[in-house]
């Protein structure tokens, strides 16, 4: 070859690589915020677990690049505010527990407002669509009209129940609580080790399941408007009644000790025929990994009581942007990316966990990974209350003041009593906090 053949053979191949490299630069995205970094804190989530392996789509879309960390939920509850407090952090987003957090949150200003985003059509378009997600889910992220997060895992109380044991006493799937009552009655055996019913016992953890029974009878844990506290209502006290009379009567012993962990492992293990708790942990019993029963179980929409269907419907976990970060754009870029449709399909099905957009649950990619009768059940409950818990800021002072009222219906005291005294002690609880 001479030498200046060479040299363009050579000019060519530069030539060839500067268009490669520009070409990979242009599908890496060059859009407004390309260059920026974000910071992104997470629990250790199936939804995180999820995401992971497609943010080098956003990363290439967009030109930004995510740095993701996980944290169990306790430590990135205590890493949030420990940075938070302290200023100058450099989160950009963030999970959180709405209902455990949200309002300490608002209070502290931690929070950036994401309807200055969602309400913004330079910054979101109509086709991101809002109005997608579950009414349900996006009440539990409002707080004081601000709107704190972007609901990513949604979760509902269900009924749980063995279509063996059922179809074998000739009862049909309990659709009123006085069904659920009944069919628990039928098909406890104690001296087999069976147990009609089975849900959570535990002083703290019983709240947010005795929520949904508490709602069906006409009940809440205060009224919101004059913030006087209602757990000595004639509706409150029956709830207490009925849910103690349930697993005193029906559950397993050392029912007291149970959160879920527990209550679930007594299903799965196939000693309770009916339990109520939330779908979202329907892997560990409709699992056959984790199940003896998962072939024999079915999930149906929690049963109705004196007040209707009032079961809850909340987001359990949703993703935020903080106040003071210095990448709010970016940061809602990334927001939006990680809740668009798209994407809540493809974490829906890689963590089978629910997420809070109807146009995923209408669509068959969406349900692939879910039992019909999951689906059904789920989207029966979705206009339910948005919230599990009494919504204040003192969230876990205010379970430990109403568990203890469940705890004395579980063990058959005064009810009255013991909703008075709640009553008492949870209404100086809403005194002292911020109005």
């Amino acid at each position: 070859m001479k030498k200046g053949m060479l040299h363009v053979g050579l000019a060519v191949l530069m030539v060839f690589a500067l268009v490669a490299a520009e070409g990979t630069v242009v599908a890496q995205g060059k859009g407004p915020y390309a260059g920026t970094t974000l910071r992104v804190l997470g629990a250790n989530h199936p939804w995180a677990e999820a995401i992971k392996p497609l943010l080098k789509d956003f990363e290439a879309r967009t030109g930004i690049r995510v740095t993701l960390e996980t944290y169990g939920e306790d430590q990135l509850t205590q890493k949030l505010t420990t940075e938070f407090t302290a200023g100058g952090s450099d989160i950009d987003a963030f999970m959180q527990r709405p209902l455990q957090e949200a309002r300490q949150y608002v209070q502290n200003k931690w929070y950036a407002d994401l309807n200055a985003f969602v309400n913004d059509p330079s910054k979101t378009p109509a086709e991101w669509n809002f109005a997608d997600f579950q009414s349900g889910a996006v009440g539990t992220e409002m707080v004081k009209g601000q709107l704190t997060g972007i609901p990513i895992v949604v979760e509902h109380e269900v009924l749980y129940y063995r279509k063996d044991l059922l179809q074998q006493a000739g009862l049909a799937v309990p659709k009123t609580l006085d069904e659920l009552k009944r069919a628990a009655e039928q098909l406890t055996d104690k001296s087999k080790g069976r147990f009609g019913f089975v849900a959570r016992g535990q002083r703290s953890p019983a709240v947010t399941q005795f929520s949904s029974f508490l709602y069906t009878f006409g009940g809440d844990w205060f009224d919101q408007q004059a913030r006087k506290a209602t757990l000595n209502t004639p509706e409150a006290i029956a709830a207490l009644r009925f849910y103690g009379d349930l697993l005193r009567k029906y559950g397993p012993p050392g029912v007291l000790n149970m959160s879920w962990p527990q209550a679930v492992a007594v299903f799965a293990q196939g000693n309770a025929a009916l339990y109520t708790d939330a779908d979202s942990i329907s892997t560990n019993i409709l699992d056959p990994t984790k199940s003896t029963v998962a072939d024999k179980t079915g999930v149906a929409p929690f049963p109705a009581g004196p007040k209707g269907a009032q079961m809850y419907s909340v987001t359990s976990w949703g993703l935020s942007i903080p106040a003071g970060t210095k990448h709010k754009d970016a940061a809602w870029e990334f927001v939006k990316w990680a809740t668009s449709k798209e994407t809540t399909i493809r974490t829906q099905n890689a963590a089978v966990v629910p997420g809070a957009r109807n146009s995923v649950w209408e669509s068959p990619e969406g349900r692939a990974k879910f039992p019909a009768d999951w689906v059904a059940a789920a989207k029966a409950s979705a206009k339910g209350k948005s919230y599990d818990r009494p919504l204040v800021v003192q969230v876990g002072k205010a379970r430990d003041i109403i568990g203890s009222a469940i705890v004395s219906a579980i063990e058959g005291k005064d009810v009255e009593a013991a909703a008075r005294a709640a009553n008492q002690e949870f209404q100086a609880l809403l005194d002292a906090e911020p109005k």
